[in-house]
């Protein structure tokens, strides 16, 4: 990829709490252990989520001196300006030109952006050629989508995100820019088939046909991603020396999880031997 521009997959919701920053961890360093040079951008300005855990990943790795594949930290500190619209507009220069110098040095930039509506959220949006939107797999989760009818569990109409996304996409072509690849991940899917997965699942499918989007697999509800948010690691990097985590059905199961995520995203450059590394 080295004659051409970097793929930028950036990591959206509008909902807190959906395993963005989990999962735009993980990619970023998937990428980076199968070789690639990967920039890491965290939009969320004020929660700074992706950067400290890129932080302790540094930190660990120096102080335990493993190797470790590091994904570089792109910075975009929040602008000091106290108009809005002029703090807005700083920051929509700073974005262009930080992507426009990064996009010839990295075969990907990974962004994280804040769980809100936000300027900063809008303006990584608009720039993703990948964008994966991680969903909690319940209906509340879901309205972010689309509405539904209460009665049938028919869709009604899409969601002001939905149709937040169609205009990222419309735009794009008017741009003459690759199609946007848009897609939505599962997260905390129920093990068992109960009444509402299988409805959730039906009703995914029909909007994902309805307005253009691809469904991926995504992580379970599991303590040990935030167990190793201190240190900066993903499931990828166990088992770790130096640390005390023994290897359990469980972290197999979530590592697979991973790597199942990898190979739904089919992102450019990276075959399937690399993907699952």
């Amino acid at each position: 990829m080295t004659d051409q521009r970097a793929h930028i997959v950036v990591f959206g919701n509008e909902k807190g709490g959906s395993g963005k920053t989990t999962a735009a961890m993980h990619v970023a360093v998937a990428l980076a252990r199968a070789g690639k040079r990967v920039g890491a951008v965290d939009l969320d300005t004020r929660q700074r989520s992706f950067s400290r855990h890129l932080e302790n990943r540094g930190i660990w790795r120096d102080k335990s001196a493993n190797t470790l594949a590091m994904p570089d930290v792109l910075p975009f500190p929040r602008s000091p300006l106290k108009s809005l619209d002029a703090a807005a507009e700083e920051e929509n220069k700073r974005l262009t030109a930080l992507l426009g110098e990064a996009e010839t040095k990295f075969d990907f930039i990974v962004i994280d952006t804040p769980g809100a509506d936000t300027q900063l959220s809008r303006l990584g949006h608009a720039s993703a050629d990948t964008l994966v939107t991680p969903l909690n797999d319940s209906f509340v989760d879901f309205d972010l989508l689309a509405r539904i009818d209460p009665i049938t569990f028919e869709i009604k109409t899409p969601s002001l995100y939905s149709d937040f996304v169609w205009d990222c996409r419309k735009k794009r072509l008017l741009a003459r820019k690759p199609a946007l690849d848009w897609v939505v991940m599962r997260n905390r899917i129920a093990s068992t088939q109960g009444r509402n997965k299988k409805r959730l699942t039906t009703a995914l499918d029909a909007l994902a046909q309805r307005i253009g989007f691809r469904v991926a697999p995504g992580f379970g509800e599991r303590v040990i991603f935030r167990e190793l948010f201190p240190m900066g690691l993903t499931m990828l990097d166990l088992p770790q020396p130096g640390l005390e985590i023994s290897l359990t059905m469980s972290h197999v199961a979530a590592r697979q999880e991973v790597r199942e995520l990898l190979q739904t995203l089919k992102l450019p450059g990276l075959g399937a031997k690399a993907a699952v590394a």
